[in-house]
Order: C-alpha cells, then structure tokens, then sequence
C-alpha cells in the first residue's frame, strides 16, 4: 500500500460529531450526578448515629447536621431534633438561620439527581405536577413554599429544578429563605419548652 493510499484510509475513518460527544458527555455527567446522590444518601444512613454529636459545637454543628441531614434523598435525619434541641441553649433566629443554610445546601443531591437522572421519577405524577407549577409560578416560589413546609415533596421538586436546570443559586436561595424559616419556628419551640 502506498503513502497516499494510507493517508486516504485514515481519512475514511469518520471523527465523531459535535452532538455525539455532548451526548456522552451529558450521560456521563448525569451518571456521575446520581451516583454522587446516592453515595451520600447512604454515607449518611451509616453514620446517622454519630451525627447528633455535632451539637456540642455550637453554630457550626447545626450547619453540618442540617447539611447531612438534608443530603438524603427521602430518608429521615436528625436534623429537627437538633435545631429544637439547640434553639433552647444558642439564638432561635442564628439557629434557624444557619440550620436553613446547611439544608439549602444538603438539598443540592436531589437537584444533582434532577440533573443526572430525567428517567428516575419523570413518570410520576408529582413529578408533573411540581414541573407544571414551576413553569407556571415560577420555580424559585414552588422551591420556597416546598421548603417552608415539612413534607416528603421537597425531594421530588429539588430533583425537578435539576431537571429544568434552575440555575443552582436561584435553588439554594430559595431552599434556604424557606427553610430558614421553618428551622427558626422550630428553634423558638425548643426555646419556649426548653427554656435557655
């Protein structure tokens, strides 16, 4: 075979296309994304026990088991307990407020979820619903009012803002002005029945 027939040959063979490589780069992200979740998720599980000493430290405590509290996706976690607990001894306000922050950012693995993995919930009928209302309301006040109240929901719209690719800022702000709020209730019943 001659020099130019190998340089034809090596021209024959088809470079992949532009959207072919985002493809596999959006999957390989979205695998990433779901495993990171799921790796937390179950960090958390395994070390749920030690979790609740974080308390003695102040602030900083209450950031970290809101943080991993929240990182779960629908699985219970200490994360009341403590800011009750803590509301009777430290500032109802800085508690929630912090306990806020940590949530907002432990909530990150459903919206990593969201952004990694469409197919997981996209036939359910929450999941639906939530992403009408987003489009409709305006996702950053569906983010907050999920946030504000207690309920099993907020997994499934922070996996739907991943999804509609809310920016992360506008998710967290959201999560974390609602949830502020919640914890600082909570904080000032443990303050009430506890006392300081």
């Amino acid at each position: 075979m001659s020099k130019p027939e190998l340089s034809t040959a090596k021209m024959a063979t088809p470079l992949p296309t532009q959207p072919a490589v985002k493809k596999k780069r959006h999957w390989l992200v979205s695998v990433a994304a779901v495993l990171a979740a799921i790796g937390i998720s179950v960090g958390i599980v395994l070390l749920r026990d030690h979790i609740r000493e974080f308390a003695i430290y102040g602030y900083p405590g209450v950031f970290l088991i809101s943080l991993i509290g929240n990182a779960t996706l629908l699985l219970p976690a200490p994360s009341y307990a403590v800011v009750f607990a803590v509301g009777g001894a430290l500032d109802p306000v800085a508690v929630g407020i912090v306990a806020g922050l940590g949530a907002a950012l432990g909530e990150l693995t459903g919206y990593l979820a969201g952004v990694g993995g469409r197919v997981v919930v996209e036939e359910r009928a929450l999941y639906h619903r939530l992403e009408k209302r987003m489009h409709s309301r305006g996702g950053v006040l569906v983010i907050f009012l999920l946030a504000l109240v207690p309920n099993p929901a907020f997994d499934i719209g922070g996996i739907v803002a991943g999804t509609l690719r809310m920016p992360v800022w506008q998710f967290v702000l959201a999560a974390w002005a609602g949830k502020s709020i919640r914890f600082i209730l909570v904080a000032f019943s443990g303050q009430y029945l506890l006392g300081s």
